[in-house]
């Protein structure tokens, strides 16, 4: 399973969604794009956003801290 979190240090909803995938036992990549310009590009490339967080779960990609959609594409 391939898990990746594109956040900010300062975003309280990156937390939460970090914290929920820790509480799940869920290893993720995460990407501070506030200092990774390479990766914030790509996120706004997958996601069409510029707010965080951003998540994407084995290719399903997910804006903002949304436990059903997380556990949704986590279940797949």
């Amino acid at each position: 399973m391939s898990v990746i979190v594109y956040s900010t240090p300062t975003c309280s909803y990156c937390s939460l969604a970090k914290d929920y995938l820790r509480e799940k036992g869920i290893s993720f990549t995460d990407y501070n794009v506030a200092q990774d310009m390479k990766k914030a590009d790509e996120m706004v490339k997958k996601s069409g956003q510029m707010g965080v967080p951003v998540l994407d779960v084995n290719g399903r990609v997910i804006v903002g801290f949304n436990k059903v959609e997380i556990d949704q594409a986590l279940h797949r």
